[in-house]
């Protein structure tokens, strides 16, 4: 089922995108999961994905943990941590 994705923060500045609509495989059920596939994407993708961890997600405005589930939502964004200066 096809999905929004919202890119914010460094996400965006890294894949030099706001979002775009993607139909991710069937095995793809978590954010952790989302992440992973779309780290697999190519370079950019790969770079901005490197470190799961810092990837911040809101599903249908909500916000996500790294395991929780988006089967069923229209969209998820997904941005960095912000670290404290």
């Amino acid at each position: 089922m096809p999905i929004d994705l919202h890119y914010f923060g460094d996400v965006r500045e890294g894949l030099g995108r706001d979002g775009e609509r993607i139909d991710p495989p069937s095995h793809v059920l978590t954010i952790a999961d989302l992440v992973g596939w779309l780290a697999d994407r190519g370079d950019s993708y790969a770079q901005v994905f490197a470190e799961p961890r810092r990837i911040r997600a809101a599903v249908d405005l909500e916000h996500a943990g790294l395991a929780d589930s988006f089967f069923g939502a229209r969209e998820v964004a997904l941005f960095s941590e912000t670290r404290a200066l």
